[in-house]
């Protein structure tokens, strides 16, 4: 059974639903405190009650974004059971993904990363987190498919992780620099091919 929010709680987490729109939109340095009162009805000192730096909102803003990615993705790879459809499950997730996107804004993770690069160490490293979540659990659902005979032995499980990532990422990196998406679409084409033909057996 859940227990009940105490209101320092609720109003915490407040905090991180208003934020994480306003990060994921106009960025860490782009968002000020003044954005954060806005949207949250609170003043200043009512959100410095709750966290001790626009940064340590930031990061729980990020988590937060993350998160509703990685259970959507996870939801999604549980519902199936085959390895081939799993991993076909995140890109039908990731083909509506730039024009709907679950989270305000777009990708918390390729938004973050590429700012959090000059701007925040601490952030920088949750997004590396978050990727290596994503990297892992592409890699496991491709030994998973070696394992049960779908993909070849020889695939590379970790190579084909990394390619599966980087290419989705930067599909939308495209897709959203060009307000087109057929970027994407072209990526998440050619994975569903790699799928077909180079790993099944």
């Amino acid at each position: 059974m859940q227990t009940a929010l105490s209101k320092a709680e609720r109003t915490r987490q407040l905090i991180i639903e208003r934020s994480a729109p306003l990060f994921n939109q106009m960025g860490y340095a782009g968002t000020s405190m003044q954005d954060i009162m806005t949207a949250t009805g609170l003043t200043k000192g009512g959100i410095y009650g709750h966290f001790e730096s626009k940064e340590e909102i930031a990061l729980a803003a990020f988590e937060h974004a993350a998160g509703i990615i990685t259970r959507m993705i996870g939801e999604r790879i549980a519902a199936k059971e085959s390895a081939s459809d799993k991993l076909k499950a995140i890109l039908q997730f990731y083909k509506t993904y730039l024009f709907s996107p679950p989270v305000q804004g777009g990708c918390p993770v390729l938004n973050t990363a590429v700012e959090a690069d000059d701007t925040s160490p601490l952030l920088r490293a949750s997004v590396v987190k978050v990727l290596n979540r994503l990297h892992k659990a592409v890699a496991n659902i491709v030994i998973q498919g070696i394992e049960r005979g779908e993909f070849r032995p020889e695939t590379d499980a970790q190579k084909f992780s990394i390619l599966f990532v980087s290419m989705v990422e930067g599909g939308i990196m495209l897709s959203k620099a060009y307000g087109d998406n057929k970027y994407l679409n072209t990526v998440i084409s050619q994975l569903e091919h790699m799928l077909a033909s180079e790993l099944q057996t």
